[in-house]
């Protein structure tokens, strides 16, 4: 099912699946403005989903993992998966949908990506025209551009994907609540009664990641959401047990491109923006 729509400057309200059923638009660009905290209960689409925050944080969920979606990097949901949202922080929420035909060769399941320059400006436009656009040149023109530029986005390693295996299950989802970077493959072998061995094999199986990648991520995705609360960077480091918040700044730059300083004073700028962009002239 679609969640309910509510624009500014795109005079619409329903559900965003009927007027998928328009097949003369193959991509539809929705631009909705929400409140902090909002929630988006389990639904799903049937179209593929682009969804990218303009600020604050999106963090969804399926069955298959949990993703952490920053500001103006954007979330891929595949149709027809089941997917649950909060936000944190978030004004402006962009969406482009894609009819299953544009979405071979995409990934089958979440994923986070980064967005290009140029992307983001093509998503500006597409948000700025109505939902129902007129099939006029510059606006076809500008959504068979978003269809090429989706098959060129670039992945970024913002996913946490859960096993199957209830034992393993159980501790990594109790883990993804109070992340901790000092755990090691031992502890966790030893709880389970496994050899190291049997139980790096049977994580990577599960998980598709090594224990060691997993846990990084598992510690990015839980440091979101406090940067997003404004709490200093060395609290989040000592918080998620790393000995240093050069370990942690470094992990957080590998994976996002800016240390954790940098990306939490876009945060603060992204804030500025939205609260200006509110004002009425």
């Amino acid at each position: 099912m679609g969640h309910i729509l509510v624009h500014m400057g795109q005079a619409v309200i329903g559900s965003i699946d009927v007027i998928a059923k328009d097949n003369r638009r193959p991509i539809l660009a929705v631009k909705e403005t929400l409140s902090a905290s909002h929630h988006v209960v389990a639904h799903h689409h049937t179209r593929g989903q682009l969804l990218c925050p303009m600020s604050g944080l999106a963090m969804a969920s399926t069955g298959h993992g949990n993703w952490a979606v920053p500001c103006r990097r954007a979330l891929w949901i595949p149709p027809g998966v089941q997917h649950e949202i909060r936000f944190e922080g978030v004004q402006e929420l962009q969406n482009l949908y894609f009819a299953k035909a544009l979405t071979i060769g995409m990934p089958k399941r979440c994923q986070v990506f980064s967005i290009s320059s140029f992307m983001r400006s093509l998503m500006r436009e597409a948000v700025s025209l109505p939902v129902r656009y007129d099939l006029d040149r510059r606006s076809i023109a500008i959504m068979e551009l978003l269809g090429f530029e989706l098959a060129k986005l670039r992945e970024l390693p913002l996913s946490l994907p859960l096993p199957q295996d209830r034992s393993l299950l159980k501790m990594c989802v109790a883990f993804s609540m109070t992340p901790n970077a000092s755990e090691g493959i031992d502890d966790w072998a030893n709880a389970l009664h496994m050899t190291r061995r049997t139980f790096t094999r049977l994580f990577r199986r599960e998980t598709g990641l090594s224990f060691v990648s997993w846990r990084q991520q598992a510690c990015i995705l839980a440091s979101l959401p406090m940067l997003v609360a404004g709490a200093p960077v060395t609290q989040i480091a000592a918080d998620l047990g790393y000995e240093n918040l050069a370990a942690f700044s470094g992990l957080f730059k590998r994976v996002l491109g800016i240390p954790p300083r940098e990306y939490a004073q876009t945060l603060e700028l992204t804030r500025e923006v939205s609260v200006r962009e509110e004002i009425p002239n």
